[in-house]
């Protein structure tokens, strides 16, 4: 069995990351009623979770995976900036992005549902075949 790999943490940020916790967008809520609990395959997600210098919107460590959703501020030419900045690092780090928008969740959440568990499947595909 391979070693977990060790994601940067920053300490200051958990603060931040409790009080996002606590004033969730109406899009956060209605996802992560379909991501908490080990609902999709057995994986566990955590929410508005620290890595280092950055917050993730949703964050699996078993399949490596943050899932970002974006509202309307995420248009602005330097908010979207620093998603790509963020995203960039979290590559570095090895964690994938999936990116959604907030009309994806609240009006099409089949499809973000059927995205997620593409990754979900796709990535078992893989990592069976790396441990045959």
């Amino acid at each position: 069995m391979s070693k977990r790999k060790i994601i940067p943490y920053n300490p200051k940020l958990t603060q931040l990351a409790k009080k996002l916790r606590n004033e969730s967008t109406q899009t956060e809520i209605y996802l992560w009623l379909k991501l908490k609990g080990k609902q999709m395959y057995g994986y566990d997600f955590h929410r508005q979770k620290p890595i280092d210098n950055y917050i993730l919107d949703f964050f699996c460590y078993d399949l490596m995976l943050g899932i970002e959703v974006d509202g309307y501020s995420h248009e602005i030419l330097e908010v979207h900036n620093k998603d790509i900045v963020k995203e960039k690092r979290m590559n570095e780090l090895g964690i994938t992005i999936l990116r959604f928008s907030d009309f994806e969740v609240l009006r099409e959440m089949e499809n973000v549902i059927r995205a997620i568990e593409f990754y979900i499947l796709e990535f078992e595909k893989t990592n069976t075949s790396l441990e045959e």
